[in-house]
């Protein structure tokens, strides 16, 4: 794979072929390497760019530093019937998400919620991964998530919240869930890292410069600003700080303000980052077959609603499911950035390189 055009694309098989084998021999157990490759693959297909394959080098430099566990002992203690906490022991995000979602959609098939608070963990990827492995079971699932300081309060000149997202997933009968998937900064940090390396400017109001002036260039952010931009960020920080007590204080974990960069350069200190997961089963709340009912009433008028000028009416999700539609038929595409990346990855670990489609 040398060939660093736009148009590099590779079949999902291939690319979880190559994340898995990488992700094994840089220490990874099978457990973990399913989990990782299943959220970055999930993400990719769906168009999450920033979220998915262009990752997979950062976990491999953890895992090489000590920083996260390849073989992690999670433990699960349930504290009642519809809560509990997982000890993610300093392992991959992605497999303590999936475990503790399972978790909460058992006590959830019990009690009809189940709600998990993990702690010791590590970055998880983009948080609707979590909330549709619930959305694709039947239930309605959400998963919020804290990190370091990325993102500035309002009228604050300094980075404090991290992006903590907010990710919301529910069952839609004979389609693909309604999926919500945010971070409540303006755009996620890896947008920026994306732009940068493809010499993209950014959009206005979204990020900041280290002097807490809105910068469109990628080089230059030191913070992003929150959900709401300059004038109306109390929203995306006011939301930040609902993801944070979620995340951080349920668990046990210190807040984001504190926790080590994920960048670096330390990377062998475990990072303690907080995650937490709530599943509702939709039964439990109203007769078997209303919830499906009224949602695909809601989404049918939602759109059926007229539209702006060559634009079209879409639900949380829509993109996303046209996105994984087109990529599932001509191939993931990776960007010159990450295609050298792969490059340099299947050298390191003397893995076969990724197959250009075409």
């Amino acid at each position: 794979m040398t060939d660093t055009s736009l148009d590099f694309r590779v079949a999902r098989e291939d690319l979880t072929r190559f994340m898995q084998a990488a992700l094994a021999a840089a220490g990874a157990n099978q457990v973990s390497a399913d989990a990782v490759t299943r959220a970055l693959v999930t993400a990719s297909r769906m168009g999450t760019d920033s979220h998915g394959l262009r990752l997979l080098p950062h976990y491999l430099r953890a895992l090489q530093g000590g920083r996260i566990k390849g073989t992690p002992n999670m433990v699960f203690h349930q504290r009642l019937p519809a809560t509990g906490f997982l000890d993610a022991d300093d392992g991959l995000g992605h497999l303590a998400g999936y475990t503790a979602m399972e978790h909460a959609m058992a006590m959830a098939e019990a009690v009809g919620m189940g709600a998990v608070a993990v702690g010791n963990s590590s970055h998880f990827g983009a948080a609707g991964c979590y909330a549709l492995a619930a959305a694709e079971r039947g239930y309605v699932g959400m998963a919020f998530c804290n990190s370091d300081p990325f993102v500035l309060l309002h009228d604050g000149a300094k980075p404090f919240h991290g992006t903590n997202p907010i990710a919301f997933a529910a069952p839609v009968a004979g389609e693909l869930p309604y999926l919500l998937d945010m971070a409540t900064s303006a755009v996620p940090w890896n947008r920026v890292q994306q732009f940068d390396a493809i010499g993209r400017e950014l959009p206005d109001q979204v990020a900041a410069d280290a002097t807490g002036e809105v910068s469109r260039n990628p080089s230059e952010v030191a913070a992003l600003l929150p959900l709401g931009g300059r004038d109306f960020g109390f929203k995306g920080a006011g939301l930040g700080g609902m993801v944070e007590i979620l995340s951080s204080m349920l668990s046990g974990m210190q807040h984001g303000f504190k926790l080590l960069p994920m960048g670096g350069p330390d990377m062998s200190t475990p990072r303690g980052v907080g995650h937490f997961f709530l599943v509702m089963k939709p039964d439990a709340f109203v007769d078997e077959g209303t919830f499906a009912r009224g949602l695909a009433a809601y989404l049918a008028d939602l759109r059926a609603q007229p539209a702006s000028a060559n634009a079209r009416v879409m639900a949380p999700g829509d993109r996303e499911w046209r996105c994984q539609a087109k990529r599932d038929a001509e191939g993931i595409p990776l960007d010159s950035a990450n295609q050298l990346a792969y490059v340099e990855i299947a050298e390191q670990y003397r893995i076969s390189t990724l197959s250009r489609l075409g």
